[in-house]
C-alpha cells in the first residue's frame, strides 16, 4: 500500500476519494522534509517500509490537515517527541559504514 493511502486510511478518507491528494501529498513531502532537517539521512525519510518513518509522517499530516483539528496540540506533541527520537538514533542519522 502506498503511503498516500496509508495517510488517507488514519485521515478516515476514501483511498477512492483523490480531492484532498494533493494537500496530503504536500504534507507527506513537508515531513519528509522536516525529519531530514532534524539530521534524518534521506533514504531514512524516504523509506516508507519503516514503521516509524511511516508513524511520524502519518502523526505530522493528522496534525497539520485540516482548520478545525482539537487533537492537533497532543499530534504536534506526539511528532515531535517521534521526531526526536529518530534524531538520537544513529540508525537514523548515520551512514553505514561499509
Amino acid at each position: 500500500m502506498l503511503i498516500l493511502d496509508d495517510v488517507k486510511t488514519a485521515l478516515r478518507i476514501s483511498i477512492n476519494n483523490t480531492a484532498f491528494d494533493s494537500e496530503i501529498t504536500d504534507l507527506i513531502a513537508a515531513a519528509r522534509g522536516d525529519l531530514m532537517l532534524a539530521g534524518i539521512l534521506p533514504a531514512k525519510a524516504n523509506d516508507d517500509t519503516d514503521p516509524l518513518i511511516k508513524r511520524a509522517i502519518t502523526v505530522y499530516v493528522k496534525t497539520n490537515f485540516g482548520w478545525n483539528n482539537p487533537d492537533a496540540e497532543k499530534l504536534q506533541q506526539s511528532y515531535a517527541m517521534i521526531k526526536g527520537h529518530l534524531a538520537l538514533s544513529q540508525e537514523y542519522t548515520k551512514e553505514a559504514v561499509g
